[in-house]
């Protein structure tokens, strides 16, 4: 619902949390190149038997080796959103290959001040074990080069008996608590969140919530919204 050709109607709903978004990602302008980090859909990381858990599309890089999940796309991937009703809306070279979080991710960098900078994709397992996904965030911490992470996570779709998902009683405070650690930029907070709770409330933002974790290091954040729209929570942060 972030694009406005998909929310339609509902769109001006949102403008308040799509300025917020270009606001962080703004920031992101500074960087020498964009990595975005999102969630992979189910599947993406089981393969065909023959041992290659990648996807086939030539968009496809090479998935890094020793540096933790995930299955990574160039800058150039196409990402679009004609599955749900916007096949207007679009970008990038060739097939829309990039999963739903990376889409809304270069979405949002084309509209932004980062939007011709260099960028990649990674598609994180929703079930990489959370030390792997911190390792993975030191690892891009550690680097030469000044890299912007684009972090998209969804919060907890139970938020309301209108929710995507029926209400769950524990969805608000697992939410309360991600935002609170965004704000505080606590990545000890963002490891430790349970990945059984954050798969039972189909939160599936707690991977790359736990890459980011490990790439904070003495970064401070700012928490620029926290709502649950349509009963789904939405957070966006940005770190310095």
């Amino acid at each position: 619902l972030l694009v406005p050709e998909v929310a339609t109607g509902a769109a001006p709903d949102l403008d308040e949390l799509r300025a917020a978004c270009l606001t962080a990602v703004n920031q992101l302008a500074t960087a020498d190149e964009i990595l975005v980090i999102g969630s992979a859909p189910p599947g993406l990381h089981r393969g065909s038997g023959d041992g290659d858990s990648r996807p086939s599309p030539a968009d496809v890089l090479a998935d890094s080796v020793g540096i933790g999940p995930g299955v990574v796309y160039g800058g150039s991937a196409g990402g679009g959103f004609g599955a749900y009703g916007a096949a207007s809306v679009r970008f990038g070279e060739g097939d829309a290959v990039l999963p739903l979080s990376l889409a809304i991710g270069g979405w949002l960098l084309e509209q932004s001040k980062a939007a011709a900078l260099p960028r990649t994709y990674r598609a994180i397992d929703p079930a990489a074990a959370p030390a792997v996904c911190a390792e993975l965030g030191r690892t891009i911490a550690a680097g030469t080069r000044r890299v912007g992470l684009l972090v998209m996570g969804d919060g907890a779709p139970r938020r309301s008996e209108h929710s995507p998902v029926h209400l769950h009683p524990r969805a608000e405070i697992f939410d309360q608590t991600v935002a609170a650690a965004l704000r505080a930029a606590d990545a000890d907070v963002l490891a430790a969140l349970d990945a059984d709770l954050a798969t039972e409330l189909q939160a599936a933002g707690r991977a790359p919530w736990q890459v980011l974790a490990g790439a904070l290091g003495e970064l401070r954040g700012d928490l620029l919204y926290d709502a649950a729209p349509y009963g789904v929570g939405y957070f966006v942060a940005s770190f310095s």
